[in-house]
């Protein structure tokens, strides 16, 4: 909920919105992550992703796709450098396919 002090009205319409942005992030993160140990079906993260880092942990956590909601506001071109971003760094871990960084998680001690 955000409130217009000068006018002391609810700045959104329906008076309460969901939390998002890069607060919720670690969570979504961790979610997706869950999610991916648990269905095999595609998930869509989502939830603060305003670089390619955060993009990459959505992904290796198990995302098959990301969403981009906030950060087009900030940045309307964000799509150009998350794109080149991930193409770097596939590019540095020789990496052919996203595909192949879906729920690549390493987790030490463990072996998949």
């Amino acid at each position: 909920m955000a409130i217009d002090v000068e006018t002391r009205r609810p700045k959104l319409t329906n008076v309460m919105g969901g939390l998002s942005g890069p607060a919720i992030r670690p969570i979504a993160v961790r979610m997706v992550w869950e999610c991916f140990q648990a269905v095999k079906i595609p998930i869509l993260g989502m939830g603060g992703i305003a670089t390619v880092d955060d993009a990459l942990e959505f992904i290796i956590a198990g995302s098959s796709a990301v969403q981009v909601g906030t950060a087009n506001f900030v940045d309307p071109l964000i799509w150009n450098k998350l794109i080149r971003g991930l193409d770097g760094y596939m590019t540095r871990h020789n990496i052919a396919r996203v595909a192949d960084l879906v729920g690549s998680l390493q987790i030490p001690g463990k072996h998949s």
